[in-house]
């Protein structure tokens, strides 16, 4: 069992308010999540706009998940070895820097350059949001409350995602959905820079190279493969290369830190039975949860006929669902346990999809998007706090850096392999036929019928492999 002796070493200056510190947490958190979504909305600009072809658009998308979902958990240790605080500014840097360059990009591989940057800051941003987090709050009911604030903050980044992008795109251009995090990370970062404490593992150890370098490699290039499904197909070579590679090297990164003295990832953190099942059930759940705002803004788009600003705002009320879920949350896990809260939220969120697969291609807003969108999202606000709480508890402080950036991969890779599956099961319903409003339903309404089956079979391993408590640091 890992040791828990306090090793983190905290500057002395004077605390600063706690509201503060997670306050910036959560916004480095909100811009990481939204810029997943928000450039959705501005890829048929920028088709115009800087001449890029079907690939060329796919990997604006791809160039800031794949290397978001590499780095990420190589992000979380180096907060810890070396400051949170420290990686928190770094992270925050280069991700303004990148939009920046990315929204005066006058070229199509400028743009995909500073994607993938943005990808790199993302990566070694998100892991120190929570870590600030769940260090500055004492464990119990507040630290509950913080997580909730995190996980709504975090959620409603991707909510408002195809929101804020409509919005910019039809009232400014499509360069403003990157610009627009240059103004807000400048103020993050002189924020961040004068107040939170700096606080690191205080043992001395160096950064393990080659599990860093495998694990990065391995996670990147399975991500690319992932990323490779929509175009390809399962079964090309084009597919299949990287994702064995990429499950080759994740095993091989195993069998290294099995044998290293001061490993990456210590594999111990996977026999807490908190931290495993926890991970475990934020991948299943966000492979279906991250494909919700996906299909339903093709739906009204594609089938409706909504606007990009119209399908944004049709998606507003779930938006708010999943914040009120995620501020809920707290006061259910007090008395009901977190266990109970997980599952709770999952089986609302699995009524959620199951309405939505009976959309037809005249759904009217309130029965068709509204009522099962907000479903959908009120529990996954619900199962989203208890999970990040069980998944952050029992590791040593020493370690928190690195669970925080296992909790971000888990729900990465989840949500980037779910929605490459759920487009294939799309793709397979409506090949061999016009895409018409009614194909396209169809295909979509599969979707989330097979959402509902994996959320149902998440709130079952939820049940059986969560613990009912959150486990006390050991």
């Amino acid at each position: 069992m890992l040791e828990a002796t306090d090793t983190a070493r905290v500057s002395g200056r004077a605390s600063p308010p706690t509201w503060l510190v997670v306050a910036l947490a959560c916004a480095g958190q909100f811009l990481v999540v939204l810029d997943i979504s928000v450039v959705n909305v501005a890829l048929p600009s920028l088709r115009t706009g800087l001449g890029l072809d079907e690939q060329g658009l796919q990997w604006v998308v791809n160039a800031y998940a794949i290397a978001f979902a590499g780095f990420m958990l190589l992000g979380g240790r180096a907060g810890d070895l070396y400051g949170r605080k420290r990686m928190f500014l770094v992270g925050l840097g280069l991700f303004t820097l990148a939009s920046l360059a990315g929204g005066l990009a006058q070229e199509g591989w400028q743009l995909l350059l500073a994607r993938a940057v943005q990808g790199l800051g993302a990566a070694v941003l998100a892991p120190s949001t929570l870590t600030i987090v769940t260090s500055a709050v004492p464990e119990g009911a507040a630290r509950a409350r913080a997580i909730a604030t995190w996980t709504a903050v975090g959620a409603g980044g991707g909510a408002a995602g195809g929101f804020v992008g409509g919005v910019l795109v039809d009232v400014l251009s499509w360069r403003w959905v990157l610009l627009i995090n240059v103004p807000i990370g400048a103020v993050v970062l002189a924020g961040a820079a004068r107040w939170p404490a700096e606080s690191r593992a205080g043992d001395g150890r160096r950064l393990d190279l080659p599990g860093a370098v495998l694990v990065t490699a391995g996670l990147a290039t399975l991500a690319y493969g992932i990323s490779r499904t929509e175009a390809e197909g399962w079964t090309a070579t084009a597919t299949l290369v990287p994702l064995c590679a990429g499950l080759a090297l994740i095993a091989l990164f195993l069998l290294v830190e099995a044998r290293a003295k001061a490993p990456l990832m210590p594999l111990g953190l996977l026999r807490l039975r908190s931290v495993a099942s926890a991970n475990a059930a934020m991948f299943l759940s966000g492979s279906a949860m991250f494909c919700m705002w996906f299909f339903m803004t093709l739906y009204a788009q594609n089938v409706l006929g909504y606007t990009p600003l119209e399908a944004g705002l049709a998606l507003v009320p779930s938006s708010l669902a999943v914040i009120i879920g995620s501020k809920l949350a707290p006061r259910l896990m007090r008395t009901a346990g977190p266990r109970t809260v997980a599952v709770l939220g999952t089986l609302i969120a699995t009524t959620g999809f199951g309405w939505q697969s009976t959309m037809t291609a005249d759904g009217a807003y309130l029965t068709a998007i509204m009522f099962p969108g907000i479903l959908m999202m009120l529990g996954a606000g619900l199962a989203g706090t208890p999970l990040a709480a069980l998944a952050t508890s029992g590791a040593a402080p020493q370690e928190a850096g690195l669970v925080s950036g296992l909790v971000n991969t888990s729900r990465t890779m989840g949500g980037s392999l779910g929605l490459a599956v759920m487009s294939t099961v799309a793709a397979a319903h409506t090949t061999g036929s016009a895409p018409t409003p009614e194909t396209l339903t169809a295909g979509y309404a599969v979707v989330f019928g097979t959402g509902a089956v994996v959320l149902a079979a998440g709130a079952v391993l939820m049940w059986v492999w969560l613990p009912r408590r959150v486990a006390a640091v050991h």
